[in-house]
């Protein structure tokens, strides 16, 4: 796919226009190729109104960061954040607007929206919220879910594995990444029956050549980058990453007080910056901005909501990748094989 045009809710978040809008200014410049459909009420984007391969589509709310899902499903009918995922529909000849969509709102709402006007892929339970996080091998590592699913049954986990797994295909063009099942030891007999019963899942899938798994892995294998993918359910995945993010901003401020603590601390920043700002670069959250929502029939990507210009321009980025690499045809494929060549069909939970 050449030119990919993305649907942006340039509403949502903490900060609405004021952050969104500078950074599809960016955006654009770096990606002659891109085009946007900036969504939001057309007065609050009228600065955007003559630029180059935009289009401002009109909404007339906006879903706040603590509006309950039931008033973004059902009174907010015109808010930027469901008119922008409405792009992805497909009309009666199969065209969408748009390829993908962005949003910094309220994710509860956005994965209620998303899940209501696109539907979930045939084999595919949950949708699972997946995103990278940096490792010292100078890549990163994709781990789901991260908040969509608080309670998890084996079947989901294994879907999660299949879903991701198409994600770094289709991102890194690695066709056989190695998935890892988060536990409290690398030992099968380790973790809770849930885990375990995961576990049989995930080597079954392995022994039909869908997946390659690599076995559990701990917390610190995250960072290590052990695996390409790590899976586990929504409220260990949403802890895990808060935390991390919480860490690497610690870091960040402990090293300016100790640096800022004298004039021969500050002397020594000086000498060190260089290593500083690389290692600040290579730890920033923002650069790993943008998860995607998997399991959708259409590619929907959540921005943290205090995303500043800089992370919410990675997030388009990390959308525009997606899409130009059919990532939403390679989920769908790979979901397919999977749920098809396992010798027995897998138990479904209601959601």
């Amino acid at each position: 796919m050449q030119r990919v045009r993305l649907a942006v809710d340039c509403m949502g978040g903490d900060h609405g226009p004021s952050i969104t809008l500078p950074a599809c200014q960016a955006f654009l410049a770096n990606h002659p190729h891109a085009e946007l459909l900036l969504v939001g009420q057309p007065e609050a984007l009228a600065a955007a109104r003559d630029w180059p391969r935009c289009r401002v589509v009109a909404a007339s709310e906006v879903v706040s960061m603590d509006d309950p899902v039931e008033v973004a499903l059902r009174r907010k009918k015109d808010s930027s954040m469901r008119v922008a995922i409405s792009q992805l529909k497909a009309d009666e000849q199969g065209q969408t607007a748009a390829d993908a969509c962005v949003s910094a709102g309220n994710t509860g709402a956005l994965m209620a929206l998303a899940r209501y006007l696109l539907k979930t892929m045939d084999g595919i339970d949950r949708p699972a919220i997946a995103a990278s996080l940096p490792n010292q091998k100078g890549g990163f590592t994709t781990v789901l879910d991260l908040g969509a699913n608080v309670d998890c049954g084996p079947e989901h986990l294994l879907q999660f594995a299949v879903m991701g797994s198409a994600l770094v295909t289709a991102v890194t063009e690695n066709p056989t990444p190695s998935v890892g099942l988060l536990n409290v030891g690398e030992e099968m007999i380790k973790g809770s029956e849930v885990i375990k019963r995961t576990g049989e899942l995930l080597r079954a899938a392995d022994a039909a050549g869908q997946i390659r798994f690599h076995g559990n892995v701990e917390g610190n294998d995250i960072f290590k980058g052990t695996t390409d993918i790590v899976v586990c359910d929504g409220f260990v995945g949403n802890v895990l990453l808060k935390a991390a993010e919480g860490l690497g901003s610690m870091i960040s401020t402990q090293l300016k007080g100790e640096f800022g603590a004298s004039w021969s601390t500050k002397l020594r920043g000086l000498v060190a910056w260089p290593v500083l700002q690389r290692f600040r670069a290579r730890v920033d959250h923002r650069r790993y901005n943008g998860a995607a929502l998997l399991g959708l029939r259409g590619l929907v990507f959540k921005s943290h909501g205090s995303a500043d210009a800089f992370a919410f321009e990675r997030a388009l980025e990390r959308a525009h990748e997606s899409a130009r690499h059919n990532l939403l045809d390679g989920v769908h494929d790979r979901v397919a094989a999977a749920m098809g060549s396992l010798a027995a069909p897998l138990p479904t939970t209601p959601a």
